[in-house]
């Protein structure tokens, strides 16, 4: 398979697309039009603004189908992660990584973050959504196989024998009705007893044809140069070939038989995934398969990682909370620091409306004895701040109002808990190895109510992810605020 990387929000005329893919205009087409109907590739205008652009606004989207030597518009990639699509693997990598091309290393930790960031929902996405229909996912789903496999080991059937004065539990029963015992003071006594051991079937159905699947999902990866960046070993379980158990209307019909009689969640779930397997069987190498792994929305993972390492405490409770001094009863009744935020009253109703500000994370910092209250707000920009430069591709207007009205919103809390001072922060990720200080943007209307211009600090991604993996903080110290 042919293997690529591309970036994230960069721009790619048809044309480059041909070289990338390795491919005729006429065979990149068909390529081109399906990354657009599962949301990967966008259109946009082939201008020199849109060519120097780092980021794709919603007005810019242009809904039109895709031509053979069309060189009216540049497709703009808005996907993080792995796609496999006609015989090619692309390894697309986020936006921030700027002075690499082709960045190994950190998809691969951005992998095993993204593994982590879904890990909570305990679901296989067997199927992409597009804006036709539901395809396939296989390359999710061999992915799983082959995860589940490392965790859980191979499907397995256990049978009940009989043994002659074993280890196991004794069967009475069959003791008593099939031995012979000897009285001695009028007690019975048992010299041969029968017992019960459970041992695994190795010649199982589905224990042989789970293995034969994972030789050949792991077979699929090697040869999709795929092993390594989900950091999976091969396994080489089976000989055997999918065809040796049946055609599909059997083995699917053998799977719904098993089905009924296995409660197991974790033998349930693999039954089913096996059978979405097996009755949408393919490959990686076919032309008109299209898998993923990775997210459309890499800004809510970086919202994720930026909550984890600074310790968010938006949602702990608020008698959890180590302010600088005892917390007032009127806070009771709210038992977290969300609850705070005013929600807007409509007043001919009555009632407040259910919406309101919510930050993206807060925390507390304590620095020289003394307690600060911050308000960080990750955003996923490639912001140019630079001296004496426009700025460009920056959070907008309604992002730095949002962020003043933090701070607003939690003033009263702030002062009657006699917190030193207040911090409000953007957050965005480097390719760097450090933490860059750019500033702060300010609105002077808003900085004379009292409240704090927001700083803006850009964080080393690799660095944030190291954490968030290992599960340890970010000394917010570091940030200089």
């Amino acid at each position: 398979m042919i293997s690529k990387f591309l970036r994230e929000q960069k721009r790619y005329s048809q044309r480059e697309l041909c070289a990338i893919f390795e491919c005729s205009e006429e065979k990149v087409v068909p390529i081109i039009r399906k990354l657009k109907e599962f949301g990967v590739f966008k259109a946009v205008r082939a201008t020199d603004t849109q060519r120097s652009m780092s980021e794709l606004l919603e007005e810019d989207i242009e809904v039109a189908d895709v031509e053979t030597g069309e060189d009216e518009y540049l497709y703009v990639l808005t996907f993080v992660g792995v796609i496999t699509v006609a015989g090619r693997v692309l390894k697309c990598y986020p936006k921030y990584l700027l002075h690499n091309s082709e960045p190994k290393k950190e998809l691969h930790q951005i992998i095993k973050v993204l593994q982590k960031f879904n890990k909570k929902e305990q679901i296989v996405r067997v199927f992409n959504n597009s804006s036709v229909d539901h395809a396939f996912n296989l390359l999710a789903v061999l992915l799983f196989f082959l995860t589940d496999y490392y965790e859980n080991g191979s499907y397995t059937n256990t049978e009940d024998i009989v043994q002659h004065n074993g280890s196991g539990e004794i069967l009475w029963d069959k003791t008593i009705n099939e031995t012979f015992m000897f009285l001695s003071d009028n007690r019975p006594y048992y010299i041969d007893l029968q017992t019960k051991k459970r041992i695994e079937d190795n010649y199982d159905y589905f224990k042989r044809l789970h293995e034969c699947i994972l030789t050949t999902a792991s077979k699929e990866l090697r040869q999709a140069d795929l092993l390594e960046i989900f950091e999976i070993t091969e396994v080489n379980l089976s000989d055997e070939l999918l065809d040796d158990f049946g055609d599909r209307d059997y083995i699917l019909s053998r799977i719904e038989k098993e089905l009924n009689i296995q409660f197991n969640t974790r033998k349930q779930i693999l039954l089913k995934t096996i059978y979405a397997y097996i009755a949408h069987s393919g490959s990686l190498y076919d032309t008109d398969c299209l898998s993923m792994f990775g997210t459309n929305s890499f800004s809510l993972v970086w919202e994720r990682v930026c909550a984890d390492i600074l310790d968010n405490k938006l949602d702990a409770p608020l008698s959890s909370l180590r302010l600088p001094v005892p917390l007032r009863p009127e806070y009771y009744p709210s038992s977290k620091l969300i609850d705070l935020i005013e929600r807007p009253l409509w007043t001919i109703t009555g009632k407040t409306s259910v919406d309101t500000l919510i930050p993206d994370l807060i925390t507390i910092v304590e620095k020289d004895d003394k307690k600060i209250f911050v308000i960080f707000d990750a955003k996923y920009y490639n912001a140019l701040l630079e001296p004496g430069v426009q700025p460009r591709a920056h959070p907008g207007i309604e992002s730095v109002t949002k962020q003043y009205l933090y701070q607003l919103a939690y003033q009263k809390f702030i002062k009657d808990h006699q917190f030193a001072y207040v911090r409000n922060c953007f957050l965005m990720p480097t390719d760097g190895d450090r933490v860059i200080n750019k500033g702060a943007v300010s609105l002077q209307m808003l900085d004379n109510l009292d409240l704090q211009r927001i700083q803006v600090r850009l964080i080393p991604a690799q660095m944030a992810f190291r954490l968030y993996l290992a599960e340890m903080k970010l000394n917010p110290e570091g940030l200089d605020l």
